[in-house]
């Protein structure tokens, strides 16, 4: 059984609000057993919302809405719904006495304004707010189409009492299940030619493939009668692919990269502690972003200077003169000296030029350089990142986690 949300709200159409609700009701959704396969925001346009309710619903056995139940003229999902399903709005008086009611306890008079959230669809039953002023309603049918409050607090104590024993009657059973693996060290267009011989085999699951930051991500996704079938499908899938990606796959639940890390470095009682030049301290808040980080992470430097790396980390004067700051060798004593001042196990070092200005042609922009030294000595990678200066210290970042994953899964 598929769905579709309906965020209502010309605000939630501005910068600086994010439609969370449609999160929430996903999740809740899913463990139904009930596919969301579209989601949208329509301002405070009766017409335009009455249009997008009505190809919902011809499409979907489910339509949610949330938000647009207010008392004032903005407020149009009642008259929307009423208008994409063709009913007629009843003014129901004991409401509109629940409210004055609910006005009284503190003390305030109910404006006349207020009598507009008693207006419920002809055929609909109405859905009790214990927390606002907004009820919501339930119309049911060939399908069902739920309206519900916009602030969160109201919405989830509404759903989550009214609607899902409704919604648990009316699903047939069907179980979905995820598998979300995550990558590094590879290009996304590498990723998808080499595991699509796999997926292509299956309409279900379905597999997604993100890319960000230098992160690739693939989502299995089975539907299937019950759990246990799910989950042998998603195996089934799950583990040639597993096979393919070799040491590049190093999450199986979706946890980031310094998670992985964090886990690896608590296992093997060992620390970390980081010396940054073009990151500026992003590798350092990557690790402590993580909550018991402390476990493992000693602390770092932010040497962006070369003064800074002669006097914080002892890197020679000679070498910086030689080499450069943007070097092997610079990267290779920024680790070393981290590591020898903090005590730490391992000491990542990064340096390189995150840009717009300041490459050449022997080291452009984007030239990064990422040293790790343990008690076996001092190794670097090199790499080159396309892209703007942001992109290129968090593909920095991710780098140098994943040459102390690397590391962390040699043989001690």
């Amino acid at each position: 059984m598929n769905a579709e949300i309906i965020a209502v709200g010309s605000e939630m159409l501005t910068a600086g609000r994010v439609d969370t609700n449609s999160l929430y009701l996903t999740g809740e959704l899913n463990n139904l057993g009930v596919e969301v396969v579209a989601k949208c925001v329509i301002g405070d346009d009766r017409d335009r919302l009455a249009d997008a309710i009505r190809q919902a619903a011809s499409r979907s056995a489910i339509v949610i809405l949330s938000g647009g139940l207010g008392p004032t003229e903005d407020d149009v999902t009642r008259e929307a719904v009423a208008q994409a399903m063709d009913r007629k709005l009843v003014f129901h008086p004991e409401i509109a006495a629940a409210l004055e009611e609910r006005f009284a306890r503190i003390h305030r008079k109910m404006s006349e304004v207020n009598k507009r959230q008693a207006f419920v669809m002809e055929g609909a039953e109405v859905l009790p707010n214990d927390r606002g002023t907004a009820p919501g309603q339930w119309l049911g049918g060939a399908g069902v189409v739920v309206l519900l409050p916009g602030p969160p607090h109201e919405l989830k104590a509404m759903f989550e009492q009214q609607c899902l024993p409704r919604l648990a009657r009316m699903v047939p059973p069907l179980a979905i299940r995820t598998v979300f693996l995550r990558i590094v060290g590879m290009p996304e267009s590498d990723l998808d030619q080499l595991i699509a011989p796999v997926y292509k085999k299956y309409t279900n699951p379905a597999t997604t493939i993100l890319a960000a930051n230098g992160d690739l991500q693939v989502h299995l996704r089975a539907r299937c009668a019950t759990a246990a079938e799910a989950d042998a499908l998603l195996a089934e899938v799950a583990g040639p692919i597993e096979s393919l990606l070799g040491d590049r796959l190093y999450s199986r639940n979706g946890e980031p990269l310094e998670v992985v890390v964090g886990g690896l470095l608590r296992e093997k009682h060992a620390t970390v502690s980081v010396a940054e030049s073009c990151t500026g301290g992003l590798l350092g808040g990557r690790f402590t972003a993580t909550p018991g980080s402390s476990d493992y992470f000693l602390g770092g430097f932010i040497t962006y200077s070369n003064a800074m790396k002669q006097e914080l980390l002892g890197v020679s004067p000679a070498i910086l003169a030689e080499f450069g700051a943007v070097s092997q060798q610079t990267a290779e004593a920024m680790a070393a000296g981290a590591r020898q001042r903090t005590g730490s196990t391992y000491a990542l070092a990064v340096t390189g030029i995150a840009g717009p200005d300041g490459g050449t042609e022997k080291k452009p922009v984007g030239t990064v350089y990422v040293a790790i030294a343990d008690a076996g000595g001092t190794v670097t990678a090199h790499r080159r990142f396309l892209g703007d200066r942001q992109r290129i210290r968090i593909f920095t970042t991710q780098m140098a986690l994943d040459v102390l994953r690397r590391r962390l899964l040699r043989p001690s």
